[in-house]
């Protein structure tokens, strides 16, 4: 096993990025995640890679485009507002079938908001990310170590499927240090017929476009589309469960929120109350099973987030509305405490649930 290394989260992602082949960088820097860049920034060149710092992030994201129609790894990393910037090329590579992997460190919003840790962007990100119908891989770090290997993952992803992954990370994340393991990875062999690399005159030319002026032609392009999307559902889901063999009030939160929900469980279980956790590992696609074999056996839903309540819909999607689903929250850049997370499971174990 490789020796672990004490590294922020934003560094792991970019290290593990290299690790995965990933060969092309480029970005703009927005705090919380200018690291990232920076990491890159010194580390591209020494390895025979590519990083640019693009005058914007809309020209940052079709950099992206580009090297992704030539079947190249390639990233690019951002924060919120950033993101914002980003969606039309987001949309536009969905609609090209073209494989990246995007970073958010969230910070507060709306608007340029503040520096401030958040998870306010869980609909952008889950919800498409851009206009269209598509859909992306959003896999939730809760570790430094998970920032790493959820990085490798997201680039086998998005080639296995052809399809923009997202690391949808907090400030907090990206911010924290703790020792991490970076060990060397075997990179898959994936098919890479479609991509741009020139014929040699040995091959028909590739296209890679997103415009479909034909609506039958278009409409065929989006079923098959979502038809993907179904097998991804059925095989790619990933979440775990803590303490929910006997648990009665089940928890759900991702990222930081996770962390201090698992703690405000441990003190909840010291009182005597019967509660556990089901953590989204990949945000979408979201663990409608889990969470609907869980509102067979529990009395009530929490959800802890870091917004207005975004994840909330989702549980109660994937729970029918057949139990309660509360919020538990902060917004703005603010964190709940483990003390704030125990008051709601409390008032749960109470009925306070209506």
């Amino acid at each position: 096993m490789a020796e672990k290394v004490l590294m922020k989260g934003n560094e792991a992602i970019a290290e593990a990025a290299i690790l995965a082949g990933c060969r092309h960088y480029f970005g703009y820097p927005i705090t919380p995640q200018t690291e990232i860049a920076a990491y890159m920034a010194k580390k591209m060149p020494k390895i025979g890679g590519c990083f640019l710092q693009a005058e914007s992030e809309v020209a940052a994201i079709n950099m992206v485009y580009g090297v992704a129609g030539t079947g190249k790894r390639v990233m690019t990393s951002s924060s919120s507002p950033g993101i914002s910037l980003k969606s039309e090329g987001l949309s536009y590579m969905a609609g090209s079938d073209l494989p990246a992997l995007v970073v958010n460190v969230q910070r507060g919003g709306p608007g340029l908001g503040g520096i401030q840790p958040s998870q306010s962007d869980y609909f952008q990100a889950t919800k498409g990310g851009g206009h269209g119908d598509f859909k992306m891989i959003v896999l939730a770090p809760s570790s430094v170590q998970e920032m790493a290997s959820l990085t490798v993952k997201g680039f086998d992803l998005a080639d296995k499927y052809r399809m923009t992954s997202m690391i949808l990370a907090d400030g907090t994340m990206g911010q924290m240090m703790e020792p991490v393991s970076l060990e060397e990875v075997e990179v898959a062999d994936y098919d890479k017929s479609w991509a741009v690399t020139g014929t040699k005159c040995e091959r028909k030319h590739n296209i890679i476009n997103s415009l479909s002026l034909v609506p039958e032609e278009l409409e065929k392009l989006n079923f098959e589309r979502y038809e993907k999307y179904k097998t991804i559902e059925e095989n790619e889901v990933m979440y775990e469960e803590y303490m929910m063999d006997d648990a009665e009030i089940c928890v759900s939160a991702f990222g930081i929120a996770a962390r201090v929900a698992k703690n405000a469980i441990a003190m909840a279980r010291a009182e005597g109350i019967k509660v556990g956790m089901i953590r989204p590992i990949t945000l979408w696609p979201f663990p409608v099973k889990a969470f609907k074999a869980a509102a067979e056996k529990v009395n009530s839903f929490i959800s802890v987030e870091l917004s207005m309540g975004q994840m909330i819909d989702d549980i109660k999607a994937s729970t029918e509305y057949t139990k309660p689903v509360t919020l538990c929250n902060r917004a703005g850049g603010m964190i709940p405490s483990p003390e704030q997370v125990l008051e709601a499971i409390k008032k749960a174990n109470e009925g306070g649930n209506k």
